[in-house]
């Protein structure tokens, strides 16, 4: 499978990811969470993406962890395979109450939740860990509708946070325990803030940012995507799926078990408008004999800023289907296509 450069760090990553957000709620147990890992690295997979958070679906106190600790029971089974795959992970940041009852990211509790990672997963260093959200907020998660950047954090004080963080992340990389830092859910003044920092003083610089993008969502492709082809700082796509939506599972019915039929509006991404942009897409994929879900990642493949699409699974056939991505090639008239339904459903959810 093709690889791509995580940064500027040297690692290399290949260009689809195994997402791991469902293991350990209602959707995955721990066995479905070996036999993905086994069959994933089996394929040519070498990267693999968790957070202290999760599982999700839902996103619930008692479960906070449990994917970090499936995938530790599976390293301590394999530990000579510890070199075989990139491990990434991400602390949780101001808000989520059920993680240090919802503390902003700082350097000391950056790395207490990175010591905490690496005992349940049962590894010596982690190669990318990244800030799951800044702690002056977000515009993603469909709050971009509304979002309002005056009242934020001054940039002085969003610098002095960077400084201090990533000064704790450069005693980890000192200390062997980390490789790499990335971020989550960012724009593109934090991604430049975040370069800034680093080249005044010396200290890590970012690998990668994961947002979400998918066919149904490509916020990334102005600002964010010159931002990062220019500074070096890779794409980790989440949610390239839309939530399930691009495969075509739920245009004649909600599976039962299904993220749909547990989370009700996917986020508040199930609309009428989305539906219809969903449709379009899977309907090119049937016209030209394609898989709709392995259109829509291979699609991921083919953007200049992309680093790894991270994918997830609740069935090993979803995810052979979703590993079959890496081996399409999209053909001009069916990226033609793909443009213009992008033109006639823009920005669905």
């Amino acid at each position: 499978m093709k690889k791509n450069p995580l940064g500027r760090t040297g690692l290399e990553v290949t260009e689809l990811c195994l997402g791991t957000m469902t293991w350990g709620s209602v959707q995955n147990t721990e066995a479905d969470a070996h036999a993905q890992i086994d069959r994933a690295l089996e394929r040519g997979i070498n990267f693999m993406d968790t957070a202290e958070m999760y599982p999700v679906n839902p996103v619930a106190a008692e479960t906070i962890g449990r994917t970090e600790q499936y995938i530790g029971t599976w390293q301590a089974k394999n530990a000579s395979r510890r070199g075989d795959y990139l491990l990434a992970t991400k602390i949780s940041g101001e808000g989520l109450r059920f993680v240090r009852d919802g503390a902003r990211i700082t350097g000391k509790t950056l790395v207490e939740a990175f010591d905490q990672s690496l005992k349940r997963l049962q590894t010596d260093y982690i190669d990318l860990y990244q800030l799951h959200w800044p702690n002056r907020g977000s515009y993603h998660f469909r709050r971009y509708w509304s979002y309002d950047a005056s009242g934020r954090d001054s940039a002085e004080t969003v610098r002095a946070e960077i400084t201090e963080i990533l000064g704790a992340a450069q005693d980890l990389i000192r200390a062997g325990k980390l490789r790499a830092i990335g971020l989550s859910n960012e724009s593109a003044w934090g991604v430049a803030q975040w370069c800034r920092v680093s080249e005044e003083t010396g200290l890590p610089r970012v690998a990668s940012i994961q947002n979400e993008y998918s066919l149904m969502c490509r916020l990334f492709d102005t600002d964010l995507a010159e931002a990062c082809v220019t500074e070096d700082v890779g794409l980790l796509a989440y949610s390239p799926l839309a939530t399930g939506m691009l495969t075509g599972k739920y245009e004649t019915e909600i599976p039962k078990g299904s993220r749909l039929d547990i989370n009700k509006d996917l986020g508040g991404r199930w609309t009428e408008r989305a539906q219809a942009a969903a449709k379009a897409y899977t309907d090119i994929a049937r016209k030209h004999g394609l898989d709709p879900s392995q259109m829509a990642l291979a699609w991921t493949l083919t953007r200049p800023f992309m680093c790894s699409s991270i994918f997830g699974a609740t069935t090993m056939e979803q995810l052979d289907i979703a590993l079959g991505a890496g081996d399409l090639t999209l053909s001009d008239e069916v990226m033609a296509e793909i443009d213009a339904a992008h033109r006639a459903h823009p920005m669905p959810y």
